[in-house]
Formats: C-alpha cells, sequence, structure tokens
C-alpha cells in the first residue's frame, strides 16, 4: 500500500498546485469562459450552463432537470413510470476522451456518451451458473435533498477458458488508408493482429479484408491449425494506401464473412478504423442495410474497433449498434492488447441477443428519473417483449451498469423499483427475463460512503456529464455533482483505497480535465 501511495503521491501534489493556481484565476475571472477561441465555450452564462468551465460547473438548481430522458411522476393520472431501453457494452466514449485528454483537449462533448464511461470499469455483480443475466439494484442518497443514483446491474456468466468455447471464425476488415499511416493506426491494428493469431486455438478461423478506395478480400477464411505462418505475412504486409471507402469494406468484409461461414461457430465482423470515410456510401444506415441479409440470416455481429487520434466517433459507434455489436477504442499497445489478446478471444461467444432491460418505477414513493446516457437505446415502453424490436447482443464476461438520478418523496419509504431484463437464447431464440428489485430502505446513506462498485459509477456518471456540459447541449446536471477538483480528489482517494489501477487512470483523467477548464 506504502509503495503504491509513493508512487502516486508526487503527481497528486502537483495536481493540488495546478488546482490552486486555478482557483486563483477564477477569483480573477468570477468563473467565465475561457479566452480560447472556441465558441461552444464563449455563451452568455446566463442563457444556459455551457458559459462555465468544466472545473467549475453551475451548481444545481432545484428542479432543473432539462435533459433528455427525464420523467415526472404526476399525481391525478396514470404516470409514465417505466424506462426501457436495449442493452449497451460499449466503451469507446471513455477511451477516446481519455485520449483526448492526454493530448492536452477536451473532448467534444458530442462524443461524450455516459453509459460508455460507466461500463468501461469492472463491477463485482453476482453472476449467473449459465446463459443470461442476473440482476443487482441498489443505489445511495446524494447531496441534494430527496434526490439519489439508483444502479441497475446486469452480469452474464464469466467467460469459458479457451478450450472450452466454441471456434471463432472472425474476419478482419482492416482501414488501410491514408489516414491510417498516423502512428498508433495501422501499425497498431499489426501489432496486434499478430500476436492475437498467435493465442488463438488452431481450429479457430481467420479471413482478413482490406479497404482504402476499394475493398479486397487479402485473405480467405482460413484455419489456423498449420497456416499461422501464412496468416502472419498477410499481417505483415498491411501498408497504408489512399481514402477511405468504407461502405465497401464492410459490404466486401460481410460477403466473405458469409462465404466462409461455419456453422457450430462464432462469426464475427472486426472492423478496425479511424472510421474517417470519405469515398463511396458514407451513410452508416444506407451500408449495413445492404448486408441485412447476412446479419439477420446468419447472425454475424460486427465489433468496432477505433484507432487514431482524429477518429469517426458517431460512425463507428452507429454501425455497431445498427450491426448487433459494439465498439471499443484502442489508443496504445496495452489497450490494443487487452482488446484483441483478451477481450475478443475469451468473449468471441454470445449468451444473449436482443437483449433490453425496463426499469418500473413506484409512484407512490417515486416522483421523478433520469436515465443517465443510452439516449440512442431507447425502446418504446411497449415493445420491451416484442421479440422483432432490436435489443442488445452480449457475451460472457460481461457486466452491463444503468444509473438513474432519481427524486423520492420525503420520507420515502417502501418500495423504489424492479429492473427487468428480458433476452433470447442465442441458439434456440427462446425468450428468457430476469428481475430485482429495491426498497427505500436499503439506500446508503451517501454516495460517497456506498460500496466501491457503486461509488466508481457515480464517479464515472459525473465526469461524463461534466464534460457534455462544457458547451450547449441541453444537458442538466446530475444531483449532488461536484466540482471537478473536488471529483477528482474523491477519485483519487478512491484509487488509493483500492488500489485499482482503472480507478487511478479515471482519477489521473478528471484531474487533467479540472486544470484544462
Amino acid at each position: 500500500m506504502m509503495e503504491w501511495y509513493e508512487r502516486h503521491r508526487t503527481r497528486r501534489l502537483r495536481g493540488t498546485l495546478l488546482a490552486l493556481t486555478a482557483a486563483g484565476g477564477l477569483l480573477l475571472t468570477g468563473c467565465g469562459a475561457s479566452d480560447t477561441g472556441d465558441k461552444s465555450r464563449t455563451s452568455d452564462a446566463s442563457e444556459h450552463n455551457s458559459g462555465f468551465p468544466p472545473h467549475c460547473p453551475p451548481r444545481p438548481q432545484p428542479g432543473d432537470r432539462r435533459a433528455a430522458g427525464r420523467h415526472r411522476l404526476p399525481r391525478g393520472r396514470p404516470p409514465d413510470h417505466l424506462s426501457t431501453f436495449a442493452l449497451d457494452v460499449d466503451t469507446a466514449s471513455y477511451g477516446y476522451a481519455r485520449r483526448a485528454l492526454a493530448e492536452g483537449r477536451l473532448p467534444d462533448p458530442s462524443t461524450i456518451r455516459p453509459e460508455e464511461f460507466v461500463n468501461s470499469f469492472r463491477q463485482d455483480y453476482e453472476r449467473p451458473d449459465g446463459d443470461g443475466f442476473t440482476v443487482t439494484v441498489d443505489g445511495a442518497r446524494t447531496d441534494e435533498e430527496n434526490w439519489s443514483l439508483i444502479r441497475v446491474g446486469l452480469a452474464t456468466r464469466h467467460a469459458e477458458q479457451a478450450g472450452e468455447r466454441p471456434p471463432a471464425a472472425l474476419t478482419f476488415v482492416i482501414d488501410i488508408s491514408g489516414s491510417m499511416a498516423e502512428p498508433g493506426r495501422l501499425d497498431l491494428a499489426r501489432q496486434s493482429l499478430s500476436v492475437m493469431t498467435d493465442r488463438l486455438r488452431d481450429d479457430d478461423s481467420v479471413a482478413i479484408v482490406t479497404f482504402s478506395d476499394e475493398a479486397e478480400t487479402v485473405l480467405p477464411m482460413t484455419r489456423l491449425d498449420g497456416r499461422r505462418g501464412e496468416i502472419h505475412e498477410v499481417i505483415d504486409s498491411l501498408e497504408p494506401a489512399e481514402s477511405t471507402n468504407l461502405g465497401a469494406g464492410v459490404e466486401t468484409g460481410y460477403a466473405t464473412a458469409v462465404e466462409g461461414l461455419r456453422e457450430g461457430a462464432t462469426n464475427r465482423v472486426v472492423l478496425v478504423s479511424d472510421a474517417l470515410a470519405n469515398t463511396g456510401d458514407t451513410d452508416p444506415d444506407a451500408i449495413l442495410e445492404r448486408i441485412a441479409t447476412e446479419r439477420r440470416e446468419h447472425g454475424i455481429t460486427l465489433f468496432g474497433v477505433g484507432v487514431g487520434s482524429d477518429y469517426g466517433d458517431a460512425l463507428m459507434e452507429r454501425l455497431a449498434d445498427r450491426g448487433d455489436g459494439h465498439t471499443v477504442y484502442v489508443s496504445n499497445t496495452e489497450d490494443a492488447r487487452e482488446v484483441f489478446c483478451e477481450q475478443l478471444p475469451q468473449n468471441i461467444e454470445l449468451t444473449a441477443r436482443e437483449a433490453k432491460a425496463q426499469v418500473a418505477f413506484d409512484p407512490a414513493t417515486v416522483t421523478e428519473f433520469r436515465l443517465v446516457g443510452y439516449d440512442n437505446r431507447h425502446v418504446a415502453d411497449d415493445d420491451f417483449r416484442d421479440d422483432r424490436v432490436d435489443g442488445g447482443e452480449v457475451g460472457p464476461g460481461h457486466t452491463v451498469t444503468a444509473l438513474y438520478a432519481v427524486r423520492t418523496e420525503p420520507g420515502a419509504d417502501g418500495h423504489l423499483a424492479t429492473a427487468t431484463v428480458r433476452w433470447l437464447d442465442p441458439d434456440t431464440r427462446a425468450p428468457h427475463e430476469e428481475s430485482g428489485g429495491l426498497e427505500a430502505g436499503d439506500l446508503d446513506d451517501s454516495v460517497w460512503s456506498a460500496g466501491r462498485g457503486l461509488q466508481v459509477t457515480a464517479t464515472a456518471a459525473y465526469f461524463a456529464d461534466a464534460l457534455r456540459r462544457s458547451s450547449d447541449h441541453g444537458y442538466g446536471s446530475l444531483p449532488g455533482a461536484p466540482y471537478l477538483d473536488e471529483l477528482s480528489e474523491r477519485a483519487h482517494t478512491l484509487a488509493y483505497r483500492t488500489e485499482d489501477e482503472d480507478v487511478q487512470q479515471l482519477a489521473d483523467a478528471i484531474e487533467t480535465a479540472s486544470r484544462m477548464g
């Protein structure tokens, strides 16, 4: 513990001195926007919150909940007491935000998706014995009167050992356009694919499609047993070319995946790109509509791996959503090793298809609630049990967390909420459900004295909320939101207490954002 403390003490002291310097500057500027030339940060603070730098957000005003996803539960008529959304295990938004901060710039608020910040951290939810989910619901009170944060945690079974999972048939669609020549893009992809090739099993198969202005299948579906040398040669030969015809790459990738389809195996397309499409069809809906048959009939999912400091986040995220998959972002060799050598090989299979969650709040105790994030994953309440409506695909070893800001009746006692997850068996398509609930008496007295998992969830959500409010996007602050310098201190304390390197990275990112305000 002392060794860990000494390792981070110098950084903490430096951050404190910089925070004090920033505070002195704020006394002179009156917490006004910095003169950076960024128009999104020079708006009149009397009109909206975005006139304040992220380390000095305006204190939340009672009842000021402007964000999408807010629901009031009025008395005297049937209330809208349900919240329904498709599950999402993406984490790219958090990785890209950390990359931007490390390069000395605040991330674009439009790229901040709070659910991806929250889902970037390991949780200790109870796991089911077989396929499907467990449901954990907990929460804690905030510093704002009658407001709490309620967490819904869903967990799948642990990932099988490499020898116990089904074989994989992976089609890698690699962007070799000119923009991929930047260090940390194609070179990182080559290194990662090479290491992953050595770690996959002999009965796994790999195909490789490259695209620039056109797409080409440079390696048809090939069993690894006895062919690893040939696959390495193809990987080593990848070199950047010209423009980015992402549509052609995805279409050719799916065609190659279908041609090499293996019954009884997990068939997946893995897209590695900076998603800066500039040639051909650049609309994700149009791209994926052309391969709809392959996606629906053969169950081929899309796994998007984003790279590069200049990254088409919105395009990659929509492609993954429409492709029944998810996205991650890698910025260095450690990220790439975890994604390609641990996450992908271990979590190749699916344990649930079309997974959706619905949370029912009790109108007798809850007056208002807001789902944090999942803005483009909302599902109509009536469609929760309509299995034709698109949900999310989730594999083993995953946890999914949803956080709600909830205002309760003064002195509320009794039932608060019931969360239900519904999914289809990946093989039989049979529907299943699991539920969990929360009582008012089970709320912790404070977010900051709750268990490690809830504290990390709240810290990540508060951080994402602050980054979104760095320009005028109409997002209201979460209840009990601390200033970023205070949030940084709490995150550092949590990292010190848990000795968790992931939490330490979060604390460092918050500290960096606070200094940049």
